[in-house]
């Protein structure tokens, strides 16, 4: 067997490649799909299924283009809604390739056309590709497709019957696959394993241990991340099947005069360093260092109007490419720094021993934590507030703009984000805390652990 993981860790994404004698198959492409054809060519063989597990919600596949390019088959699971040519499979159906036998199993509970596919081949350990269903050290969120008509409690239920019927059944040795690893908003605790085995799960992945179907639901539906706004999107577009890269308008170069009146959303894809000694005012800080792709889709509305701010011509191309697979497809011009004029501004970067001193001396302050809620209970910087990153900007009322304000994340990536967003609102001084709660803990200063997080740790 030919296999090759493609992991993509700016939306922790895993795809994979499988191939025996001539052919090939694709599970769970990325929308850029030239290092599929690559592989394929580079074995001689070619590439007959593009499987997806599901309708993806966190990124949009490149199916329709690779099968346009191939004369591949789609594959869905039989629930799926497509509008596009598909080969639906459902439980215990089974394909060839080559040597290679593919059985899927329908394994709804994270989306109702969710399937898992067994790869068998002579001499080697049983493969399974579980999409979202089952994860490295946590199973896939039943909260995501209220608009389908199914409660996360209904999900749930599905989901544990898809775990306990479908997947627990099978050998320990089974090699575990899964669509995404650490970082990913499809589920709540991810490891950064990208592959296991089912042995090793069904020792160490909390969803598995014993428990009934009620306390299943319960536990999984628990705890999770506001859903991102592009979710549900970027579902749908994978149902209707993307445009090629290739068709996509490419941006244009923009003069300073015409950056500085941009309708639309202005990104700065320099680090956060870089960003606040000087920056195009108005813009935002998502640097492509980062989870880049995710945060831009949960902050900017698909369909908005966008233009890049950045050093190269290298860094303008990965950004159009990077926004393009969470389904940003308005990227409409560019300024690369050397050809700015304009007035600019900046965020004055901080120390967290500066920043710990002055929670000490000065009484009017504002110190913002960006993180997610359970990244915050979990422990926190002494005095500050949690906002977290996707809903600052409903919640900045809350906030005086008057008043001195320092933002803090995990690593200063994130706030240097929230920080733009509050420069923009009109907030006087922002500051932005280098290294972020990483290096408030590193540096031995004080830490609060919410109650929630002490009562969840007993």
């Amino acid at each position: 067997m030919k296999f090759k993981q493609f992991y993509l860790g700016c939306l922790a994404h895993a795809s994979y490649y499988i191939g025996s004698e001539s052919e090939a198959a694709i599970i769970d492409p990325q929308r850029d799909v030239q290092q599929y054809l690559d592989e394929a060519e580079a074995n001689g063989q070619k590439i007959k299924y593009i499987i997806e597990t599901h309708s993806h919600a966190d990124f949009v596949s490149g199916h329709l283009e690779l099968a346009e390019k191939t004369g591949a088959e789609i594959i869905y699971g039989q629930r799926a809604n497509t509008t596009f040519p598909t080969h639906k499979v459902k439980n215990g159906d089974e394909l060839t390739l080559g040597k290679i036998k593919l059985k899927f199993l329908e394994t709804p509970g994270h989306t109702p056309e969710g399937i898992t596919i067994l790869a068998e081949t002579e001499g080697e350990p049983l493969k399974m590709f579980t999409g979202d269903t089952l994860f490295i050290g946590d199973v896939g969120r039943p909260d995501l497709v209220g608009s389908k008509g199914f409660t996360a409690e209904q999900m749930g239920a599905m989901l544990y019957d898809s775990l306990h019927e479908k997947i627990l059944p099978l050998p320990d040795e089974t090699e575990v696959y899964p669509a995404h690893g650490a970082g990913s908003l499809c589920g709540k605790s991810l490891s950064k394993e990208t592959w296991s085995t089912l042995g090793n799960q069904r020792k160490n992945n909390y969803a598995l241990q014993p428990m009934s179907k009620e306390e299943f639901i319960k536990i999984v539906a628990a705890d999770q991340p506001e859903v991102p706004q592009y979710f549900p999107k970027s579902a749908s577009k994978n149902l209707e099947g993307s445009s090629s890269l290739a068709d996509l308008p490419k941006p244009v170069a923009l003069s300073s005069e015409e950056i500085a009146k941009f309708d639309g959303v202005v990104i700065d894809v320099r680090q956060n360093v870089e960003y606040g000694k000087s920056h195009v005012p108005n813009s935002i800080n998502i640097g492509l260092g980062g989870q880049f792709a995710s945060w831009a889709g949960t902050m900017i509305p698909i369909g908005t109007s966008i233009a890049i701010v950045a050093e190269t011509q290298e860094q303008v191309d990965e950004a159009f490419m990077r926004l393009a697979r969470v389904g940003h497809d308005t990227v409409k011009g560019f300024i690369l720094l050397e050809n700015y004029t304009g007035e600019t501004k900046t965020v004055e970067q901080v120390s967290v021993q500066e920043v710990s001193e002055l929670t000490k001396t000065e009484k009017y302050l504002q110190f913002v934590d960006v993180r997610r809620i359970a990244e915050y209970t979990n422990g926190h910087a002494v005095r500050t507030s949690n906002f977290p990153l996707d809903k600052l900007s409903r919640e900045i009322d809350k906030l005086d703009p008057k008043t001195p304000t320092y933002v803090i994340c995990q690593s200063g990536y994130r706030s240097s984000l929230g920080a733009s967003i509050l420069e923009n609102a009109g907030f006087v001084k922002v500051y932005n805390v280098t290294g972020g709660t990483q290096a408030w803990k590193d540096s031995g200063l004080e830490i609060e652990v919410s109650a929630t997080a002490c009562a969840s740790s007993k």
